[in-house]
């Protein structure tokens, strides 16, 4: 783990934090090109070849059948079903907040009327991670908004294990969250899948959802077949402290980071001296007491806690950062909240940690990491719409815009566009 000045950074080490990322896209590239090419030839006998060689798994059928989807619910806890629907139903008001008008116009001027009208996707392909653990939760994140906007189909692809059957809880969520088939498929193969259509793979118009180094090569691939959220890799955190942090808790909310996967980033940045100190011992002191120990001290090898000169340098290399969480644990947190441009999710306060965003607050998890928060936004209902411009324009209307299109048209050389609208007042 780094621990100095902020200031003293080299620029070796300033391009590490910087330019971090969840792994080579380059080097994955023609193995991703080689599976995408193959399932889009040979369909379902591609995705169980390459589920039998990366999953370890013999799979028949592709789709996960309804009974049992109905059979892994009724072996969860009645008490987890309830904190999932729970959790389901904050995420299902926070995006209906951001449902915008279906259709609205303005008047530009008598006779001219403008306006805009949004659509839902037709379809929408969302990719659950498992591996190292399974993600009732990004389940949810993924399904739940894409069914507020009113995408009509929404499939699921999540890995299933070596015995060929998917996690019971993530199926739970499925079911709570409103997927309409749910594929026991993980990897290239089921970004392939949902790209291209197989004999038993719905096509989907957009893939959203985060996964390893593979699965976004994969989905950066497929964009000109169906279009895809943003790239999203391992998880990364910054904290933004003064010395009202809780230092126990920013160690803590680090240590969270950084069991995700041995390529999480974390990283805190602060005024004080003295909360740097303390947060460098409470993360060596917890990370022994983890569960996830060995992916854990992996983790922290790209961890950090640095100290800076002021308040607007901290604010200064969070932007440079573009975090994919960021927290804010300081006295005054509006100025600071003011003048940050770029981060995927913002934690504001000692007891707003990271996890009640992963799983329940309502906010969405599937963020964009490795610095691309400066050019995307998480996942929101805009990523399950489409907007349409519409023009009501009367004669008169016309009228006023005559002169101006006829000018322009005929500079560009179209005289027929000029015609157009010539011929309507003739």
């Amino acid at each position: 783990m780094l621990y100095k000045k902020l200031s003293e950074l080299t620029d070796e080490e300033k391009s590490k934090l910087i330019g971090r990322g969840g792994g080579d896209l380059a080097n994955v590239g023609e193995t991703v090109a080689a599976i995408l090419k193959d399932v889009r030839h040979n369909g379902d006998a591609a995705l169980r070849q390459y589920t039998r060689k990366f999953d370890g798994a013999d799979i028949e059928a592709i789709e996960v059948t309804r009974e049992e989807i109905d059979e892994a619910v009724a072996s969860i806890d009645p008490e987890l079903m309830k904190h999932l629907e729970f959790a389901a139903s904050n995420i299902r008001k926070f995006h209906e907040a951001q449902m915008p008008q279906k259709i609205w116009f303005i008047e530009l001027s008598p006779g001219i009327e403008l306006g805009q009208k949004f659509t839902a996707l037709e379809s929408v392909g969302a990719y659950v991670p498992g591996g190292r653990a399974s993600y009732p939760s990004t389940a949810l994140m993924t399904i739940v908004p894409a069914k507020v906007a009113g995408v009509k189909n929404v499939v699921m692809c999540t890995p299933p294990g070596k015995d060929g059957k998917v996690n019971p809880l993530t199926l739970a969520a499925a079911k709570v969250a409103g997927a309409d088939h749910v594929y026991r498929l993980g990897g290239v193969q089921a970004v392939a899948g949902m790209a291209y259509g197989t004999e038993s793979v719905m096509k989907v118009d957009k893939i959203v959802g985060p996964g390893n180094v593979f699965v976004t090569a994969a989905k950066m691939q497929v964009r000109d077949v169906a279009e895809i959220d943003f790239p999203a890799g391992p998880s990364e955190l910054l904290i933004i402290a003064d010395d009202s942090c809780n230092a126990r808790m920013a160690a803590s909310d680090m240590i969270a980071q950084a069991e995700h996967d041995p390529s999480a980033v974390s990283v805190m940045v602060t005024t004080s001296q003295s909360i740097a100190s303390q947060v460098r011992d409470e993360v060596i002191k917890q990370a022994k007491e983890t569960l996830r120990q060995d992916i854990v001290n992996t983790s922290l090898e790209n961890a950090a806690v640095l100290v800076a000169s002021s308040m607007a340098e901290c604010v200064s290399f969070s932007n440079s950062f573009a975090p994919e969480h960021l927290e804010i644990m300081v006295h005054d947190p509006d100025p600071i909240l003011e003048g940050i441009e770029h981060a995927g999710s913002i934690f504001v306060g000692n007891y707003a940690p990271v996890p009640v965003g992963d799983y329940a607050s309502g906010t969405n998890h599937v963020l964009p990491t490795a610095g691309y928060a400066r050019i995307y936004s998480g996942l929101n209902l805009a990523h399950f719409m489409k907007s349409s411009s519409i023009q009501k324009i009367s004669k008169k209307g016309l009228e006023t815009l005559k002169g101006s299109v006829i000018s322009i048209a005929e500079e560009e050389g179209l005289k027929a566009h000029a015609d157009s609208v010539r011929l309507r007042f003739e």
